[in-house]
């Protein structure tokens, strides 16, 4: 399925350039959460992790994707 990983990538750059923002990013992830598809969340948890480890600001996001 090419349409899902599309979406998993969109959700993915659209997060990276809101993250200058904490609550822009935290809008967009809600956002994410409810439109990927069960293992897309697993494997964006997985990245947000990553990605946040440079961005103490960004780290309470991961209550969210824990949540699910």
């Amino acid at each position: 399925m090419i349409m899902p990983r599309m979406i998993y990538d969109y959700t993915k750059s659209v997060l990276e350039r809101v993250s200058f923002d904490p609550l822009l990013f935290m809008k967009e992830l809600k956002k994410a959460i409810k439109t990927l598809l069960p293992y897309e969340i697993e494997q964006l948890s997985k990245w947000l992790r990553y990605f946040t480890s440079e961005k103490p600001e960004l780290r309470q996001c991961l209550i969210l994707i824990n949540e699910n």
